[in-house]
């Protein structure tokens, strides 16, 4: 018995002893990642530092990086938009923390589940992106693949759009520094979105989870966190000091505090080291082969419905051809063509109020033109209507040229054999009128003479002699004198600009988000222009009903003042994202 028990206790000791062997022997020290680190100045390219840099790794949620580069690639070449609704398949809904809460079949906006991947790292919002784009995550994932050899990532291959662990979902700190840098030059209207604390991703408000980095370290701006038991805690970090921009990436930090300060060492080294002013190299555009422009063209398998059949089919829709325009018209036929439209529209409605408007009283100088306008074309004579009668007791009195003070008194009757032409008739009444020749004083003698001629008590009127005049000739239309050409029209000033063009590369703009109403929206333009006058002064407020809402926006902006606004906005807490062509 105490030969059995002592066998039992030696090979106890035994087994302790080999456990206790193999753990101290083990090169790594269980549940910790290797390390691998890189500082880059962001202008140059250049490398600062580097230490196990072309390492392949797991990234972890670095990976949501690419899923955001390829989903703004197709909104630039128009595959996309920020409002394209997209349905959640049950592969994204299925993924682990973190997460927005995405369920199978729910509609989402592409803007919403940027937002939740970009500052929440939501893992199944990058899917829905990915399932979306690729059609499956096999297909987005060789789209990711064809991306990083476009872009210089020599050493990364994926499986998924989330970064979850997986065989062979493996990257570099070289490489995803490399995507950093382009998110920064590739993508500039986008970038802002690495640097919220927090944002509306339509079913939830969704906190940034570098925000402890972000508002300790002066200058840092972006970009991605990452974190599984496999990778460890990683970081790809931006920061800006003056003419400065330096990217960091660090892999297998032990712990988000370690992992926050390690970056922080690496940026300052960073800034140590890179020159004040230095030339800023931009990366070339990525250069696909036909093969993989075929693959980003084709249709996705994605249903529109869970279970149904329809397909979104995306079509290539780059510009191949982009022809000058046309050049503008001369400033000064404009202006000729416009007073020539104003003249003809002028015409037009006189006319046409002309032919509206009410006959004009029988008797007035107006009714008698319209008469003699409307002349019988056999006769050649005028038609003119008579005058009222004159009463039989007006009489005249005339004085002789011999004997001033003589006033002889006359009927109507015999005063009128010296008046040369017909009683009743126009000649006759035009007689009557002073010899001065113009058209204002004929009209006001001739309604001073009506007034007369409506006289019911017997008057006396004193007459100068007068020679008989000559006979009045015959005449087609009212007595009228000659009016003088019209001058011509002076030539138009220069056109004055009362609004700002949208040419000289002022194709930018940036939005302050969606409200309820117009007017809050109206509101909010006008206090943000008058708060940020520097850089806001020269665009233009404009209010957009867009899906239910309405959006605040600055346009006519050039791109250096949109990216400077949304920073000096977002400084002070308040939303803003620039918007480019």
């Amino acid at each position: 018995m105490t030969t059995l028990m002592g066998q039992y206790a030696r090979n106890f000791v035994c087994l302790v002893a080999f456990i206790v062997v193999a753990a101290c022997s083990s090169s790594q020290p269980s549940g910790a990642a290797p390390y691998a680190a890189i500082v880059q100045d962001a202008r140059t390219g250049e490398i600062l530092h580097a230490e196990n840099a072309d390492t392949r790794l797991h990234p972890a949620s670095l990976t949501k990086m690419m899923t955001l580069y390829i989903t703004f690639e197709e909104i630039q070449r128009g595959r996309l938009s920020l409002d394209t609704m997209v349905t959640v398949t049950p592969n994204a809904a299925s993924k682990p923390p973190s997460r927005l809460g995405l369920k199978a079949g729910q509609k989402i906006s592409v803007r919403h589940l940027i937002r939740a991947a970009a500052t929440k790292s939501a893992n199944d919002a990058a899917s829905a992106l990915g399932d979306h784009i690729g059609g499956s995550e096999a297909g987005f994932a060789r789209r990711m693949d064809a991306t990083a050899k476009a872009i210089g990532m020599r050493n990364s291959n994926f499986k998924n759009a989330n970064g979850l662990t997986a065989t062979g979902h493996l990257s570099t700190a070289r490489d995803m520094n490399t995507l950093g840098r382009r998110l920064f030059f590739d993508f500039p209207q986008y970038y802002n979105i690495f640097s919220r604390r927090s944002t509306d991703a339509g079913i939830a408000t969704v906190r940034n989870t570098n925000s402890r980095f972000l508002d300790a370290y002066k200058g840092a701006d972006g970009i991605k966190t990452g974190f599984t038991n496999a990778a460890g805690f990683n970081l790809t970090a931006s920061a800006e000091r003056g003419n400065v921009r330096i990217i960091a990436t660090v892999f297998g930090g032990t712990s988000t505090a370690a992992r926050n300060a390690k970056v922080a060492q690496l940026l300052d080294l960073g800034f140590k080291r890179a020159p004040a002013n230095a030339p800023t190299t931009v990366p070339q555009a990525p250069a696909y082969s036909a093969d993989v422009e075929a693959l980003m063209a084709e249709a996705d398998g994605l249903p529109e419905v869970v279970g149904g059949a329809g397909k979104t089919i995306r079509l290539q829709t780059a510009v191949a051809r982009s022809p000058r325009p046309a050049a503008r018209p001369d400033a000064g036929r404009v202006a000729a063509t416009e007073v020539a439209v104003a003249a003809i529209e002028d015409s037009i409605a006189a006319a046409l109020a002309e032919a509206v408007a009410e006959p004009p009283p029988p008797g007035t100088l107006d009714a008698q033109a319209v008469a003699m306008a409307d002349a019988s074309p056999v006769t050649g004579q005028p038609t003119i209507a008579p005058p009222p009668p004159r009463p039989e007791s007006l009489v005249a009195e005339v004085a002789a040229p011999d004997a001033p003070e003589q006033v002889v008194v006359a009927t109507a009757a015999e005063v009128a054999p010296q008046i040369a032409p017909e009683a009743g008739t126009l000649e006759a009444q035009a007689v009557a009128l002073s010899a001065e020749p113009t058209l204002d004083a004929q009209a006001e003698q001739f309604a001073a003479l009506d007034d007369g001629l409506m006289v019911s008590e017997p008057v006396q009127v004193a007459a100068m002699a007068m020679p008989a005049p000559p006979p009045a000739p015959q005449r087609n239309a009212p007595i009228f004198d000659r009016v003088a050409d019209a001058p011509q029209a002076q030539q138009m000033d220069e056109p004055v600009v009362i609004r700002l063009s949208t040419s000289s590369a002022r194709h930018w703009g940036v939005t302050l988000g969606r409200f309820n109403s117009r007017s809050e929206a109206e509101r909010l333009l006008l206090k943000t222009q008058l708060a940020e006058s520097a850089t806001l002064n020269d665009g233009l407020r404009k209010v957009v009903q867009r899906g239910g809402g309405y959006e605040a926006n600055f346009m006519g902006l050039t791109q250096d003042q949109a990216d400077l606004a949304c920073r000096r906005l977002q400084a002070r807490a308040v939303q803003c994202f620039a918007m480019g062509p």
